[in-house]
């Protein structure tokens, strides 16, 4: 007869990594939008650049460069966000 085993519990996982660093978006500065992003109408900040919607608002001397949205209204409302934390 075989004899009964009993086995030790394995140690969960957690589930984030400990040391992970948290990757925030950094908006990019540009000197101004490029010239194949195409002004989207009914939009005060938003362009078509390569088939997603991006916002470009100038801040300073620059422009500052949204991420990539699927809608541009998503787009306009960081315009109006980013508008509003720097009072421009």
């Amino acid at each position: 007869m075989e004899s009964l085993r009993v086995k030790k519990p394995t140690p969960m996982k957690p589930l984030r990594q400990q040391n992970r660093p948290i990757i925030n978006y950094v908006p990019r500065v540009e000197p101004a939008p490029p010239d194949h992003a195409v002004r989207m109408e009914g939009f005060q900040d938003v362009y078509l650049l390569r088939g997603k919607y991006v916002a470009f608002v100038l801040v300073g001397e620059h422009f500052r460069r949204s991420p990539a949205f699927s809608v541009p209204e998503s787009a306009q409302r960081w315009a109006i966000q980013i508008r509003q934390e720097e009072d421009v």
